[in-house]
């Protein structure tokens, strides 16, 4: 049985039931391990390597090897916009597969290794793409000239076509394809000049559409090898917990459990499917060992937070005399504490991996591997298997976006693949394949969480609503592990935008046994939320209009000004607010693209917020795709604005986790969804990220709107409390 045999989707069970077809997928044609041979399986038109990242079909598609995992933010089709600009292809012919692992040739070159995060898709691939289509272009030119023995410079491309006018010669990519791919690249290519721009810059519709709308998309769910175990792990309800004993007779006499055992991350249950894992694991007692685990609840550590602030902290940022500003009397003085929860990714799409040995011995791993490299380097190591006989295969995922636009777990995939699923595979004889499922329970009470933080501001500002002292200290976990000042703490405060010439930000680290990691757009998530709401309050207190506020005091970067000025525009700021309502702003830069938003708040039946409509401006540079852009724009505004209402992950008394699923860690719903307007900002810079700079405006300027209409100020999230139990 071949790999493409062995992927059914989970729309296949309708097939043939009742007298409806809906459908019925098998692995999709271009897989990795093809596009690495250069050939499509299945006995599909032959793909031709014309360079790394470009394969052309003899059918005259286009496809292109993206070394970004697709989740949904667009790299599929960002990538192959770039490469169809330079190649002169027609949309209707571009594909998009996910590449090979392999760290050197398709690294990150933010990175230095392969890896998708940070919103640097399109950021580090903008020339290297464009070259990987100019490129591919003059060697279909060459090979068209030697062809028709015409000069190349008389040769032209347009649509997918490549035409000599002179002679009235005319040709698809896939005849020059073969003969193409035997001429030596050029060394040097020159790049469109950006007037000339057919496809960038235009409202594509994105590649992976239809086939997630139709059912074919093949995700790592859907792949279902003969003979598969599926295994789940027991995990402790306590961080940093370990296994003492236990008990797996009631879970032997489950009707399809395989094996039990012991891993060093809990205890594995092996079953011929999924439910009989699922009950197997439900009736296995584990007697577990508390010794080395959190067992302070979330009001305890947000105390323990608190006394933190009484030792000496590092400084991210300092200018001025902070100390001697606080003592004129002239100025209006505010201060404020505000604790930000544990918050987990909650994807949509259960995480899972599938490991499958060949005869050979070589070993096949399925997974959404957002760094690809380091999962196929430690599925090797765990498993004892020779690197070279390691193949990655990387999935689009389910968990990244959604219908709520939720993100994945950033290095979930990876932390499952290293040091569960590998662990999973390398307990057996590896002569049954595996796939190791990781539930939405075992993810929201898994860890790997946006770190709990405390922020404790003070403010100083003049009669004229000028902002002439700030000082900032902030509680919290180093995402990074650092014991010395760790960035992503800090971010979009040490740098704050404003004009303020009194300025110190101190930052204090905290060791827990609850595992941290990051969050859609990371530091930004509290930073931005402390800044944008403290600042709102300090303009408040002496009558100032929050727009011009922020605005006289933007002074360094005019593109926090653009973005604040078009959002207000859409917005009509100043102008009529219904009755019962008002609005709030913020406006942040993450990830180098700067972001505005106004949001128009009312209470709702039951007294919580009701968010109606939301304005966003967006300034990332080169847009390459509007219509990705609004969409990365409306989702990052749906997942922050679910968080900041809604979600915090809390330890209870012993330091049990409370949360598990939906019901206790909700998403926004489509009702509450309000309505969104995105206006992208036309820019000739080079092009940033749109995946994570949604997110941060969102949440302050929800609570800035909610201030201003209750008078209570948001010090703790999320803003609506709910059960737990």
């Amino acid at each position: 049985m071949t790999i493409q045999e062995i992927a059914t989707t989970r729309r296949g069970f309708l097939a043939g039931t009742g007298g409806l077809v809906i459908g019925f997928a098998l692995m999709p044609k271009t897989s990795a391990f093809a596009a690495e041979k250069g050939v499509q399986a299945d006995g599909a038109d032959a793909l031709v390597t014309l360079n790394t990242f470009v394969r052309i079909g003899t059918d005259d598609t286009v496809t292109i090897l993206s070394k970004h995992i697709e989740f949904g933010q667009g790299p599929f089709t960002g990538l192959a916009t770039l490469v169809a600009e330079e190649l002169d292809a027609d949309w209707g012919q571009m594909r998009a597969v996910h590449s090979p692992a392999d760290d050197k040739v398709y690294a990150n070159l933010a990175f230095g290794l392969q890896g998708t995060g940070g919103s640097s898709s399109i950021a580090n691939s903008y020339e290297q793409f464009r070259q990987a289509g100019a490129t591919a272009r003059a060697m279909l030119v060459a090979a068209a000239a030697d062809e028709w023995k015409v000069p190349a410079g008389e040769i032209t491309v347009e649509k997918g076509r490549v035409k000599h006018a002179a002679s009235g010669k005319d040709s698809g990519f896939g005849a020059l394809a073969t003969k193409a791919a035997g001429i030596k690249p050029p060394a040097d290519v020159k790049l469109k000049d950006p007037s000339k721009f057919t496809l960038i810059g235009q409202e594509l519709p994105k590649l992976d559409t239809v086939s997630k709308t139709n059912g074919q998309a093949v995700y790592t769910l859907d792949i279902v090898p003969d003979n598969l175990l599926v295994a789940v792990v027991a995990h402790p309800n306590h961080f940093g917990a370990g296994v003492k004993s236990f008990d797996d007779s009631e879970t032997r006499k489950v009707k399809g459990v395989v094996d039990v055992k012991q891993l060093p991350q809990g205890v594995a249950v092996y079953a011929d499917n999924t439910f009989a894992a699922l009950k197997g694991r439900s009736v296995l007692k584990v007697d577990w060992d508390l010794s080395k685990a959190e067992t302070r609840s979330s009001d305890q550590l947000s105390a323990d937070y608190a006394k933190a602030l009484g030792e000496k902290g590092i400084t991210a940022s300092e200018k001025g005399d902070v100390e001697k500003a606080f003592t004129d009397t002239g100025l209006k003085t505010l201060e404020a504490q505000i604790i930000f929860p544990f918050l987990a990714h909650a994807p949509m799409e259960p995480l899972d991996a599938v490991f499958i040995k060949a005869a050979d011995g070589s070993l096949d791993v399925y997974n959404g591997a957002q760094f690809p490299g380091m999962d196929k380097a430690t599925a090797a190591k765990i498993t004892g298997i020779d690197p070279e006989k390691v193949r990655l295969n990387t999935q689009i995922t389910g968990g990244a976006v959604s219908t709520t636009k939720r993100k994945m777990r950033p290095l979930m995939r990876t932390d499952t693949v290293r040091w569960l699923a590998a662990s999973v595979f390398a307990a057996t004889d590896q002569s049954r394949p595996i796939k190791h499922m990781w539930t939405r329970e075992d993810d929201i009470r898994g860890g790997y969480y946006r770190p709990m933080y405390l922020h404790k501001m003070r403010g100083a500002i003049n009669a004229d609503g000028r902002i002439v002292a700030w000082d900032q200290a902030i509680v919290g976990q180093s995402i990074m592990g650092k014991a010395d000042l760790d960035s992503t703490s800090v971010e979009g405060a040490s740098d704050l935008p404003y004009d303020v010439p009194n300025l110190r930000v101190v930052s204090h680290n905290v060791k827990l046994a609850i595992p941290p990691l990051w969050w859609r757009s990371v530091g930004h998530t509290h930073t931005g939320f402390a800044v944008e709401t403290f600042l709102d309050e300090l303009f408040q207190m002496v009558g100032k209009d929050p727009v011009e506020g922020r605005l006289e005091q933007l002074t360094e970067d005019p593109r926090y000004a653009g973005v604040l000025k078009k959002a207000a525009e859409l917005a009509d700021w100043g102008g009529k607010v219904p009755e019962g309502r008002q609005r709030g702003v913020a406006v942040v830069k993450s990830f180098n693209t700067y972001v505005g938003q106004v949001v128009e708040v009312s209470a709702g039946a039951d007294g919580a917020p009701r968010v109606h409509k939301v304005w966003c401006a967006v300034d990332c540079g080169v847009a390459i795709n509007p219509n990705v852009i609004k969409a990365q724009m409306e989702g990052g505004i749906g997942y922050g604005l679910g968080a900041v209402l809604f979600d915090a992950v809390t330890l209870g008394e012993g330091g049990a986790i409370m949360q598990s699923n939906f019901h206790d860690y909700r998403s926004i719903r489509i009702n509450e969804m309000p309505d969104v307007e995105v206006a992208v900002i036309k820019s000739g810079e080079p092009p940033t990220g749109v995946g994570e700079p949604g997110v941060p405006p969102v949440g302050p300027a929800t609570a800035n709107a909610w201030r201003r209409l209750t008078g209570a100020p948001v010090r703790s999230l999320p803003i609506v409390a709910v059960a737990t139990s």
